[in-house]
């Protein structure tokens, strides 16, 4: 997963809904079409008592200018349904340490 250098960033308020017990969380998330991923930061799944799955595959997160992530590689994801404006759509969102920001939406 890569961030580009020429993307549109925007921030929007959307819901995350658990999968295990249906509770939903209220989260400021950032819309980044230059990011090729979608990605949640690890503490933020930590203090919100989501369910981790294990990745198949490790991933490693690059910078937009093709260095290394200091975050390491990432082992897990966590899937919930996203809310926004009406619309609903389930997702799978890789963890990892995002550090400002606690989700990021990018462009698969």
């Amino acid at each position: 997963m890569k961030s580009g250098c020429c993307s549109s960033v925007q921030q929007m308020q959307v819901g995350l809904e658990k999968m295990d017990n249906h509770k939903g969380v209220s989260v400021k998330a950032l819309l980044d079409s230059g990011e090729t991923g979608m990605l949640t930061d690890k503490k933020f799944v930590e203090r919100n008592g989501f369910k981790l799955g294990k990745l198949e595959r490790l991933v490693r997160i690059r910078n937009v200018d093709g260095t290394g992530s200091s975050g390491g590689l990432v082992t897990h994801k966590i899937e919930v349904n996203m809310y926004y404006q009406g619309h609903i759509e389930r997702m799978k969102l890789d963890v990892c340490n995002l550090e400002r920001m606690e989700v990021i939406l990018g462009m698969p």
